[in-house]
């Protein structure tokens, strides 16, 4: 019988040397689950292992090249310390210790709590256990949200990363201090936009004279800081200043709680309504002095422009400027509406700008929407189209077939290694060429190795582009009559728009349109 042994830890260890390195924990489960396989004279397939992962992690590394393992039946047994090191949520025992092991016939062993598939009778237990973990799971999310919603309400910081202007307090958790440096930046930006200065020409200042963005500025003094995801990072811009100059944050309230997690079994989070946020005055020194704040508030309202096409503009956060690649900002004149890049100005040669009428983007939009109906609707088109999918299903026949033939060749080189390793043991071959064997067949298992990974991948290549060909004519038949656009077309539609500078000749804007679908 070849068995599977999975580890899992999910604390934070401290008896690690490097993050390389196994835990001590992790180390004992092997050694435990290795000395219970031995002793059943069973065979050891591979140890999967993860280290600071938690049960609820639908992403482990190992735990899925577990499952994929499993399902390719390269061995006959899983074996774990306990059922919630394989996994603590319910809905993932019945999916695959009650339902798919046994269809591909593995066998689940957790050794504490006394889990074995082959045991009549112990299902209900077993589920017992997945149901103990999933409340445990419920109540220690409920514990945790409870405890940090009670650290909000008596105004201790628990974000991750200080705010700009601030930072942690080493002799105080969740209590911060001013960082001087930064705050001096912050008071001149109150400072500018009070005197009269647009938020975009305060960028631009700040720019010119080389002052590094709050990414930046802490990256450089090796704080904390969450990775930004656009180009130009280094640079400060309109909506750098914008949110600055609106955040309470600088006049000493902590306002936390504006997002919260959809579930206890996902990382995703959601927007709050702002009766849920959690706001305490006077939680740490102010930056700026509350004069300043609401003449600064006064100008904001004053100088606040509505978003077009009533709460929020059809195109909002969808257009994005070809060259430098951040989100476009709306402004109108003469009662026409435009976008344009907001990098532009913020300093010399930032970026080339891009700029097109919110209009001409409709209709560029719509006859590109009409022109994929009309390829992927024609009847021609579609047979061809037909052709092509079939084309598909034959390349991945032949790709399973070689993959089956090339696994079963990393099969038969692993039960060779496994014979020359009881040859050396026994004396049959001497010890350097055991080392001269045993590298070229590992090395040849790798190369069959690497040439599977490939061949999968491009299975699933084929697999993308056969459904991708499918969707794309379902999610257009939706769309065939639009002869204006709304914000849940191009929220649906739409993943982003990437818009360019008009050329000077042909007077046309380049527009390039990345769909969903």
């Amino acid at each position: 019988m070849k068995v599977a042994i999975y580890c899992r830890l999910s604390e934070e260890d401290r008896n690690k040397q490097c993050k390389a390195d196994d835990s001590e924990s992790i180390q004992n489960q092997k050694s435990m689950l290795i000395e219970y396989a031995l002793e059943r004279q069973w065979s050891i397939y591979n140890i999967y292992s993860d280290d600071d992962y938690t049960g609820t992690d639908r992403n482990r590394p190992a735990f899925n090249q577990l499952l994929k393992d499993a399902e390719n039946h390269k061995f006959d047994i899983v074996l774990c310390k306990t059922q919630s090191r394989f996994t603590r949520e319910l809905e993932l025992v019945e999916k695959y210790i009650h339902t798919l092991f046994p269809i591909w016939n593995i066998r689940f062993i957790s050794i504490v709590d006394n889990a074995d598939t082959e045991v009549k009778g112990n299902k209900k237990s077993r589920q017992i256990n997945g149901l103990i973990n999933e409340w445990y799971l419920e109540d220690m999310s409920e514990n945790i949200k409870s405890v940090l919603t009670n650290r909000r309400k008596n105004g201790f910081h628990i974000g991750s990363f200080a705010p700009y202007g601030y930072k942690k307090d080493p002799e105080r958790k969740g209590h911060l201090i001013i960082d001087e440096e930064a705050a001096e930046v912050v008071r001149e930006v109150f400072t500018l936009f009070s005197q009269g200065y647009g938020k975009t020409s305060i960028a631009r200042i700040l720019n010119d004279r080389g002052i590094p963005n709050p990414t930046e500025y802490k990256r450089l003094k090796n704080l904390r800081y969450k990775q930004p995801k656009t180009k130009n990072s280094t640079m400060w811009k309109y909506f750098s200043i914008s949110n600055m100059l609106t955040n309470e944050i600088y006049i000493g309230n902590m306002i936390q709680g504006k997002y919260g997690s959809i579930s206890y079994k996902t990382k995703k989070s959601k927007p709050m309504p702002k009766d849920k946020w959690i706001k305490v005055n006077g939680t740490h020194e102010p930056i700026i002095d509350i004069e300043l704040w609401n003449k600064v508030q006064e100008l904001v309202k004053i100088n606040a422009k509505p978003f077009i096409h009533g709460d929020i503009g059809i195109f909002a956060k969808k257009a994005r400027c070809m060259y430098c690649g951040y989100v476009m900002r709306s402004c109108k004149s003469h009662n026409y509406h435009y976008l344009k890049c907001g990098t532009k100005h913020v300093a010399k040669d930032a970026c080339q700008g891009s700029f097109i009428s919110v209009k001409a983007l409709e209709q560029a939009v719509i006859k590109e929407l009409q022109r994929l109906i009309t390829q992927y609707l024609d009847k021609d088109e579609l047979e061809q189209k037909v052709d092509i999918r079939n084309d598909f299903y034959e390349r991945i026949e032949k790709i399973q077939s070689e993959i089956t033939k090339y696994e079963r060749k990393s099969s038969d080189l692993s039960k060779i290694i496994k014979e020359l390793y009881l040859d050396k043991v026994k004396g049959i071959i001497q010890e350097e060429d055991f080392i001269q064997f045993s590298r070229d067949f590992h090395n040849e298992k790798d190369r069959i190795e690497a040439r599977i990974n490939e061949m999968k991948e491009q299975l699933e290549s084929l697999d993308r582009k056969i459904k991708s060909s499918h969707d794309r004519r379902n999610i257009i038949k939706e769309y065939t009559n639009v002869t204006k656009l709304n914000r849940e077309i191009v929220v649906t539609l739409i993943d982003v728009i990437n818009i360019g500078r008009r050329d000077p000749e042909t007077k046309q804007v380049p527009v390039e349109i990345h769909w969903n679908f």
